[in-house]
């Protein structure tokens, strides 16, 4: 390795120094310049002392605020100010009238600005080059007050002071050379700590591009760079490094058989698999999604579901089970790569694990378009079968009713042998009638996948239904209380309800003893119309009552006949109207069946709720 070469350890210490220099450096200008300030300032508190002491020895002697009217008359004493210092009587207009280094006229003074602090009663000081002498010097002067208590004049005292940088130019010489021989020995002790910093790196940056080159057992079988290039952290770490590359790589190997195994489960499905993120943009579809939409093997990542596909109603399915965080379950024909095809949707959002991954939706489509087509062959046979029925079973009926209605002649044929056989014959065909009836209202039902829904009130509906039912009531002295309210109303179709509602009375007719009671109720209750059916009869036992809406489906086929249909053609017309049928019961205690449809009418719900 080169030892010149900066690293990102040399650069980061060397950057160090450099800042550490920058800061003494500044450290020290701004040390200077606080000592230039404590120089200048401890010399004027010098200077000031002595001025107040020379004007307390004038004062003392005599010398007063007279003087400044008579200045010829000064006394010798003014002499003690000669040497070092420079003393300067100013009287009250700024004129001169004696100076200790200047002999003759000098300029007015009223300029200066600690005569004029003095003037004030203040005593004033000042630094600047004398414009007499032409010398860098520091003025103090202090107030001098006449008999009538007001400055007469300024006493003023000045002394030549060398400047600061010139008294520590001796000392600078020397300092700087010491300076640079401590900052030298500093970056070369940076240098060789930075190397050997360089040299444990270099290693751990090996150990790590081996790891990213693979094979991974290379970070492993690596040696170490040893004690003599590096520190021991470096050392710890290195071992931790090595360790770590040896976890990562059971891990990787971890991940790429449950990749392989995910793969071969979705491969394996019959359903077709998408799985995107919030924009709906593809992360990962199976085997069998490509071959429905003809994708091959073509590189999907980056295209939306709706590029994939094709299909607007597929995309708007996703969006809603992402957007609304729910699990969305329809049924669509979509177009395929095989023409159109019938499928059951799934689609359902879910959360990412990661902290910072994006959250997205799954969606799984069941082709049942084999289902539906079987689903359709049999509504269409039983449509058919009705049809081919209903004619000869109306010539049954018509001839036994012919043959019981035939003249008995000389008794050659036993009539009462004969209305017996006819007997049987007309019951079977009305049982055979109804039972075709059934079936076509049950086919008419199934194939009606889009109603005409209109408002109505519920009350008119249930009446009709108990005019049906009436008469076979009053023959086992039934008696059927109805309670609906006036205003209660719901989009239904009339005829389908009416219809279920007969089915159910005839049942609770049927299966209910004589003298016996039977309860018709209509009400609101969270947002659905429920109609309500009690009965005192026979009851179902529990492990029937999940079966009963089933077609052809008795509890007991040794009891009255019946076609078996008439429930199941109550549970589809529920669902014609997006409702449900339900049953409650008990054995020997009577049943409740319930038609709960949704509330679409304008109901006051003060009368119409139960």
């Amino acid at each position: 390795m080169n030892p010149f070469r900066m690293t990102i350890f040399r650069k980061s210490l060397l950057t160090l120094g450099l800042a550490a220099l920058l800061f003494f450096a500044v450290l020290g200008a701004a040390v200077l310049v606080f000592m230039n300030e404590l120089y200048y300032e401890t010399n004027a508190a010098g200077l000031r002392d002595t001025a107040k002491t020379l004007l307390a020895v004038c004062v003392e002697a005599g010398a007063g605020a007279d003087y400044f009217a008579d200045p010829g008359g000064l006394p010798e004493i003014f002499s003690l100010a000669g040497g070092a210092y420079r003393l300067t009587l100013i009287d009250r207009s700024g004129g001169v009238l004696w100076d200790s280094r200047v002999q003759g006229e000098l300029v007015n003074h009223l300029d200066r600005e600690e005569v004029r602090a003095a003037l004030e009663g203040k005593e004033g000081s000042a630094r600047r080059n004398s414009l007499s002498t032409g010398m860098k010097q520091i003025y103090w002067a202090l107030p001098v007050y006449g008999s009538d208590g007001k400055p007469a004049g300024v006493f003023r005292l000045s002394r030549t002071v060398p400047g600061f940088w010139r008294r520590i130019a001796p000392a600078a010489g020397p300092f700087l050379l010491l300076a640079c021989a401590v900052f030298a020995a500093a970056f070369a002790a940076v240098f060789v700590f930075s190397r050997s910093l360089s040299a444990s790196l270099a290693a751990l940056v090996g150990i790590a591009r081996e790891a990213a080159a693979g094979p991974w057992s290379a970070a492993l079988s690596g040696g170490s760079s040893g004690p003599g290039t590096s520190v021991e952290e470096f050392l710890a770490l290195e071992k931790a490094l090595r360790g770590m590359a040896g976890e990562l790589n059971l891990r990787i190997e971890k991940a790429r058989a449950e990749g392989s195994r995910l793969a071969a489960i979705l491969n394996g499905m019959s359903e077709a698999v998408f799985a995107m993120d919030g924009d709906l943009t593809l992360h990962l579809l199976n085997l069998r999604a490509r071959e429905l939409f003809g994708l091959g093997g073509r590189d999907l990542r980056g295209l939306s579901l709706l590029e994939a596909v094709r299909s607007t109603e597929l995309e708007q399915a996703a969006k809603t089970a992402f957007g609304e965080c729910r699990v969305l379950e329809l049924e669509l024909t979509l177009r395929t790569a095989g023409g159109e095809r019938r499928f059951q949707v799934f689609a359902a959002p879910f959360s990412a694990a990661a902290e910072n991954a994006e959250n997205g939706v799954v969606m799984v489509l069941e082709d049942i378009t084999r289902l539906v087509r079987l689903e359709q062959i049999r509504r269409d046979f039983i449509a058919n079968v009705s049809h081919e029925l209903r004619t000869p079973i109306q010539l049954i009926k018509g001839f036994s009713e012919t043959l019981l209605d035939f003249p008995d002649e000389a008794g050659e044929r036993p009539k009462d042998r004969i209305g017996r056989c006819m007997e049987i014959i007309g019951k079977n065909a009305v049982t055979m009638e109804n039972l075709v009836n059934d079936l076509l209202s049950l086919s008419s039902i199934e194939n009606e996948t889009d109603p005409v829904l209109e408002e109505q009130e519920i009350a008119p509906l249930a009446a009709e239904a108990l005019s049906l039912v009436e008469i076979q009531a009053k023959k086992k002295n039934i008696e059927i209380t109805a309670d609906c309210p006036a205003k209660l109303r719901a989009k239904v179709c009339g005829r389908h309800i009416v219809q279920a509602l007969v089915n159910l009375l005839d049942n609770a007719v049927k299966y209910s003893n004589e003298n016996s009671r039977v309860w018709l109720s209509a009400f609101s209750e969270n947002e659905r119309i429920v109609l309500e059916l009690r009965d005192e009869g026979i009851g179902i036992p529990s492990g029937h009552q999940r079966r009963v809406f089933e077609r052809f489906y008795r509890v007991n086929r040794g009891q009255e006949a019946g076609t078996g249909l008439g429930l199941s053609i109550v549970r589809h017309i529920a669902l014609l109207h997006k409702g449900t049928a339900e049953v409650e019961s008990r054995f020997g205690e009577g049943s409740v069946f319930r038609i709960c449809l949704p509330a679409g009418g304008r109901n006051d719900t003060a009368n119409a709720s139960k």
